[in-house]
């Protein structure tokens, strides 16, 4: 049954009045639901119909830790190079000019140094954009960078990680960065400047393996995937059926591996909540 009738007929609309739906005017969760995006926008980029958390990248986290969005960027021109001469579908040489033309990113990971709410804060963000926000050698070097301003200026130090895992064209030097970057970590531990650790849809492979889950305060969006290997992978290893929920943040969070579950919309008071709790310092 038709939902109205036209009384009229034979109306006729002229072509500059005709209102023509933008493409990509409206963004549909993966609950259904349906929202226009400038107030997804608006709203953090959270689906106010059922709370769902899109993923983000750096400039959008950024712009919602520091004040006014001013920040410097440390390493903003460092690129990755194919030491292996990788090829798989195509030259990983290729890949990377393809992507970086296509994401206007150098690698999968920014470093901003800049102030959230007064004070000095240091943010490494992943992207996932940029080849499943995986890691290589430039991640873990921009990271590893990142960590020692935060020790020579005395900054706390926040790693947003958003990422599938290793990245395979880099082969055993994207390995190494897992030990590379828990050993900065240790670094900035000894010199008791504090860590906060945001895990992103999605935080797999060596990355939940070495930055990730090394915080002074490990936290997390709301359902966003968190593990290892894939449930395909643990599966299939341990034979097992996997419980309902695995890796969501909120089953990590009751097993033990995550401190909270914060809301976008009050990641940056809650980061720096944590981080006046932890300095010993008045709460802002």
């Amino acid at each position: 049954m038709a939902w109205f009738k036209r009384k009229e007929k034979g109306i006729q609309t002229p072509t500059e009045d005709k209102k023509d739906v933008p493409k990509g005017l409206w963004y549909k969760s993966p609950t259904g639901k349906i929202i226009d995006t400038e107030e997804l926008a608006r709203n953090l980029w959270v689906s106010p119909e059922d709370d769902f958390h899109v993923r983000i990248g750096s400039a959008e986290y950024f712009e919602i830790l520091f004040d006014n969005n001013e920040f410097k960027e440390l390493d903003a021109k460092m690129t990755s190079k194919d030491p292996l001469n990788f090829v798989d579908t195509k030259k990983y040489s290729e890949r990377l000019k393809d992507v970086m033309e296509k994401t206007k990113l150098k690698d999968a990971v920014r470093t901003g140094v800049g102030k959230s709410k007064g004070k000095d804060l240091v943010v490494c963000c992943m992207d996932f954009a940029f080849i499943g926000g995986s890691m290589g050698a430039v991640v873990g070097e921009k990271i590893a960078r990142g960590i020692d301003y935060s020790i020579k200026n005395n900054v706390p130090f926040v790693m947003i990680s958003k990422s599938g895992g290793a990245r395979m064209m880099e082969a055993a030097y994207s390995l190494m960065q897992l030990a590379k970057t828990s050993a900065k970590l240790a670094q900035l531990a000894e010199a008791k400047i504090p860590y906060i650790s945001l895990c992103t849809d999605p935080t797999t492979g060596g990355t939940t393996a070495s930055y990730a889950m090394l915080g002074d305060i490990n936290i997390s969006e709301p359902g966003a995937l968190i593990g290892f290997a894939g449930p395909r992978v643990v599966r299939d290893t341990t034979g097992k059926d996997l419980p309902e929920g695995f890796q969501t943040a909120e089953f990590v969070l009751e097993h033990g591996f995550l401190d909270f579950i914060a809301h976008r919309k009050e990641l940056k008071d809650k980061i720096n909540l944590y981080l006046d709790l932890i300095l010993n310092q008045d709460i802002r």
